[in-house]
């Protein structure tokens, strides 16, 4: 099993997007970050955990599923460091690889040191755009392929099954 942990507010202040967003509305950042990820564990089939710490939500350690995300809110005096260290211990084992992503370099030496590997911001927003692509791409040619017919039929009369199936004479 393959597991990421996301630093959510350390990917907002690195994504110039969510970054430009952030300064305005938070929560529509957050929102964003959660939606991709997401579609990224849809499409990886690994299980995300986002990470966010108190300083910008105060009060007890909450755990929410948005799109089947796991979403944490840290307690208010713990980072979200600290507790992306306490799930790396938690999850890491022989059958289970975890990533976490964040572009703060003390807590990549950190994870480093319980055998977790780490994604940069930058790796992670690659990614995540590579799978828009992907998913873009994929949709194309589900929409070009026809479904073959079960009985066979020439050119001709398709065109004219699907004049009729428009409404056009």
């Amino acid at each position: 099993m393959v597991v990421l942990v996301v630093d959510g507010y350390n990917i907002i202040g690195a994504w110039e997007e969510l970054q430009k967003l952030k300064d305005h509305d938070l929560e529509q950042a957050r929102n964003i970050l959660i939606e991709k990820m997401a579609e990224y564990q849809a499409y990886r089939g690994c299980r995300v955990i986002i990470v966010f710490d108190a300083y910008y939500v105060r009060g007890l350690e909450t755990k929410v599923k948005d799109y089947k995300v796991e979403v944490i809110y840290t307690k208010e005096n713990e980072t979200a460091d600290e507790c992306i260290e306490r799930l790396v211990k938690k999850l890491k084992n022989v059958k289970t690889q975890v990533y976490v992503a964040t572009s703060d370099y003390t807590e990549q030496r950190t994870i480093f040191a319980q055998g977790a590997l780490r994604k940069s911001a930058r790796e992670l927003y690659i990614e995540t755009n590579n799978i828009q692509k992907e998913i873009a791409e994929d949709i194309r040619i589900h929409k070009t392929q026809r479904k073959p017919s079960k009985i066979p039929l020439n050119q001709d009369v398709l065109e004219v099954f699907e004049k009729w199936r428009r409404g056009n004479k």
